[in-house]
């Protein structure tokens, strides 16, 4: 097969298990696991795919909050050790279907590289269609072995926020914050999993949890989520979204895309920053 410029380019954020499965062999076209938590463990993976690493090098560790954007050198650094050159097309799927993988998706937009999809529905979709997996967990990357690539990162400003922008969302008319975490961990009625954090939300921030934006491990059809985006915003189109640590957040964003939402930032610390013990104020209930 030839380049995925002759298979043809990325149809948009998403693409299908059908679509990547006749292209896989295309040069040019990385494909790239990014699952985290008990789903990085998975034995067996799309022909082909590395994994980029949320958990481990993909994160900033030198910083207390879990999954923390690294910086443009380390970002370069792992990307091309995976072998991805900046005329590459690259196809991030997880273990899940759609959870950390539309993590990767933004970061690697935030680092200025636009030729990245979701594969909808990740490793449970492509093999209920049936197509080929191999056994053992993605390997980490090419470094060493000759195949690495020139990536370099190039960060767009205002795709990864911090808590003043959240504030600064909170209290302007034309901008909305959405959670994508549980309508329980959201009103503060269960404890939070990550040891020390406040219970409840941001005063102000809307609930939109991330599973109610996919059905059966896909994202909804456009349509579908232009009804839910708009019935929960109204005639706001600024967002900033947050969840946890900075990774369902992404499919929020993903979804927010797909809708026709054009100005979104995802809040990197999330609750975990905005939940420690702080002057930040938090509030409980619906």
């Amino acid at each position: 097969m030839g380049t995925i410029d002759d298979a043809g380019s990325l149809p948009g954020p998403l693409v299908g298990p059908e679509w990547l499965g006749v292209r896989l062999a295309a040069g040019g076209l990385v494909v790239l696991d990014a699952s985290v938590g008990a789903h990085r463990a998975t034995e067996r993976r799309i022909p082909g795919a590395l994994r980029f690493d949320i958990d481990g090098v993909m994160s900033d560790h030198t910083v207390p909050l879990p999954h923390t954007m690294p910086g443009a050198r380390r970002f370069t650094e792992e990307m091309r050790a995976l072998g991805v050159g900046g005329t590459d097309s690259v196809v991030v799927y997880d273990a899940a279907g759609v959870y950390s993988s539309a993590r990767a998706w933004w970061m690697l937009r935030a680092m200025g590289f636009g030729r990245v999809a979701v594969l909808d529905g990740g490793l449970p979709a492509w093999t209920a269609a049936g197509l080929p997996v191999e056994e053992g967990a993605a390997p980490a990357g090419t470094k060493g072995t000759g195949g690495a690539g020139d990536f370099i990162a190039r960060p767009r400003e205002g795709m990864l926020v911090g808590s003043g922008a959240v504030m600064a969302a909170l209290a302007d008319s034309g901008s909305a914050v959405l959670d994508a975490r549980t309508r329980e961990r959201f009103a503060g009625t269960v404890a939070e999993p990550r040891p020390g954090l406040r219970r409840g939300h941001m005063p102000g921030a809307l609930n939109l949890p991330f599973g109610e934006i996919q059905r059966d491990g896909r994202m909804l059809p456009g349509r579908e989520l232009r009804a839910v985006f708009g019935a929960l915003l109204g005639e706001r189109e600024r967002l900033v979204v947050s969840c946890g640590s900075g990774v369902t957040a992404c499919v929020l964003a993903l979804g927010a895309q797909l809708a026709g939402y054009d100005e979104v930032s995802v809040y990197d610390g999330s609750w975990s920053e905005w939940g420690s013990p702080s002057e930040l104020p938090v509030t409980t209930g619906v």
